[in-house]
Parts: structure tokens; C-alpha cells; sequence
């Protein structure tokens, strides 16, 4: 489906130097920003007290977190679970005061404004929990790089394969170095968001390569940055109805899905936005500094013993 057509291939590779100093640039002062400011992490990877209390009635989440917010704590997580008269609450660790305290403090705060509340499980969870969720995080990222590239060097070629790698990390990065910049809490969600970042942006650099692939079939003439420029050109429509039909969902948890879909929503957004940007100008122009060709993508027809056009032949043409 398509509802604009452009007839003429828009020159992207012909800026793909400029773009891809630029965006050196922000990977750099992402990985700055990381190393400097470092990732504000969530008690799912710090440690602290998890606490399980029931309502006699649906509780309300929004007055639960305001109450608790009051006490002080500023990196609180509330939400429902098993049924809406449950509710777990998740307390990062307060120097000079033990788990215990914690939830006697916030359990008190909670029967002020509804007596009936009842507190049903508490614990502390260590940091050792998040230095395995850290650990998993990494492992599973890793995975996922990796499997993306034996793909597209199976479905493509090598270059391909090291090109959409280097996007996708490109758009990780930037996502993390804006989490550390803003000192965005970065929590499980987070980074869930951040793995789905990774294969939405991957899915948009296979349509551009199969795209490329098709056009060394069918422009024998075009040169390699031309036949980059049509395929990215021809994908435009594409390109804008799946986005905008994506970000659009997106922004729905970003402005109604509540504090617990707040974060996630923001990585997705941030992904898409350099996701886009990442398979066009960093995944096919790095692909094109890797010096890929139409005979890497399109194999010569093999030619019989006796061709006519073979020169080894004894033919006469």
C-alpha cells in the first residue's frame, strides 16, 4: 500500500558522510554521558524492600504511589498484580534504615488513608538479584546481536551483517545515553523496550537490503550509491505508514498507559525515531563504505561448455 509515490531518487547517500560524522557525534557523547553519569537504575537491579499489600476494594494505584511518594521516596514502583485489590510496592534502599522500617513506614502511611489495607508479603531483595538481572540483560543482548548477523549474512551478505549491527548498537547507545543524560530511571521495562528497539530496527534495515538487492537485479547501469538511493527512495511510503502507524500506539501507553509504561514508551519512542534514521544512513552507507557491489548480491549465470558467448569456446560468433 502506498500512498504517495516519488519518481525521482532522492540523493541520501550523497550526504551519508556529513550524516554519519553526525552521527559519530552522538554516539560519542552517549557513550560519554554513560561512562560519566552512568544509568539510573531501578530496585529491580540496586536491591530493596518489595512489599505486597491487599485492598478490600480495587485499589487506586495513582493515590497508592502519591502516598508513598510523599514519604520521600522518589524512585518508587506501584503497581497491581494477580487481581486490582493487590498491589506491590517496590522501595529502593534508604542509607540507615532497614527493610523492616521501610515497610512499617509506608504500611502506616497506606491504613492513613484507607484502614482496611492489609499487609500480605515483604521482603528485601539484594543486589546480588540485580547484578544477575544486569548479567541476563547483557547475555540476552548479546544473543541478539549475534543472531542477527549469522541472518543477514545467510540472507544477504557479510557486509550487510556488520552494517545493521553497527546501526542497532548505534540506536541502543543513544537510547542508554539519553537515559543517562536525563537520569531516566532505567528499570526491567526499560529494558525490554530497548531488546524490542533492537529487532524493530533490524526489521527496517532487511526491507532497505532486500530493496538494494532487488535494484542491482533490475538497474544494471545505476552505480552502488544509486541503486542505495532508489532502494531507500522506493521504501519511503513504506517507511511512514509502518512508523507513524507504530509511534502511534506508542505514544498511547507514553500519554495514557500510567508511570509503569512512562519509560517504555519513552525508549520505544527514541528507538523509532533512530531507528529510522539508523537503517538509511548508517546501515546502507556503512554497507556502501564496506565496498558492497552488485556481484556480491547477484551471482553470474553459469555458462555451458560450447556457449556461443563463452570465450573458451570454439564458436564462431
Amino acid at each position: 500500500m502506498e500512498f504517495f509515490r516519488i519518481k525521482k531518487d532522492i540523493p541520501f547517500m550523497k550526504y551519508a558522510l556529513v550524516l554519519n560524522a553526525v552521527s559519530f557525534i552522538t554516539f560519542a557523547l552517549a557513550v560519554f554521558f554513560l561512562v560519566t553519569r552512568g544509568l539510573h537504575l531501578s530496585v529491580e537491579f540496586t536491591g530493596g524492600t518489595v512489599m505486597e499489600v491487599a485492598y478490600t476494594q480495587t485499589a487506586d494505584i495513582g493515590k497508592v504511589r502519591d502516598t508513598v511518594a510523599g514519604l520521600g521516596y522518589a524512585d518508587v514502583v506501584v503497581q497491581n498484580f494477580g487481581t486490582s485489590r493487590d498491589v506491590m510496592v517496590r522501595l529502593p534502599v534508604q542509607k540507615g534504615v532497614t527493610s523492616a522500617q521501610q515497610s512499617e513506614q509506608v504500611l502506616s502511611a497506606l491504613k492513613a488513608q484507607d484502614p482496611e489495607v492489609t499487609l500480605r508479603r515483604t521482603e528485601f531483595v539484594g543486589p546480588q538479584v540485580g547484578e544477575e538481572l544486569v548479567h541476563g540483560g547483557l547475555m540476552a543482548l548479546g544473543m541478539v546481536v549475534l543472531g542477527i548477523v549469522i541472518y543477514l549474512a545467510f540472507r544477504f551478505e557479510w557486509k550487510f551483517g556488520v552494517a545493521a549491527v553497527i546501526a542497532n548498537l548505534h540506536d541502543v547507545v543513544i537510547i542508554l545515553g539519553f537515559f543517562a543524560f536525563f537520569q531516566w530511571e532505567f528499570s526491567l521495562s526499560v529494558l525490554a523496550g530497548v531488546l524490542a528497539v533492537l529487532g524493530y530496527s533490524v526489521n527496517e534495515s532487511v526491507v532497505i537490503f532486500d530493496r538494494i538487492r532487488e535494484a542491482f537485479r533490475k538497474f544494471r547501469k545505476l552505480n552502488t550509491h544509486e541503486v542505495i538511493d532508489h532502494a531507500i527512495t522506493s521504501t519511503m511510503s513504506r517507511t511512514i505508514i509502518t512508523h507513524a502507524s507504530t509511534e502511534a500506539m506508542v505514544l498511547s501507553m507514553f500519554f495514557f498507559g500510567g508511570p509503569s509504561l512512562h519509560y517504555f514508551a519513552l525508549a520505544l519512542t527514541i528507538g523509532i525515531l533512530f531507528g529510522i534514521y539508523s537503517s538509511v544512513f548508517v546501515a546502507a552507507a556503512i554497507a556502501m563504505w564496506l565496498g558492497v557491489k552488485r556481484e556480491d548480491l547477484v551471482k553470474a549465470p553459469s555458462r555451458k561448455e560450447g556457449d556461443p558467448a563463452d570465450p573458451n569456446s570454439g564458436a564462431v560468433v
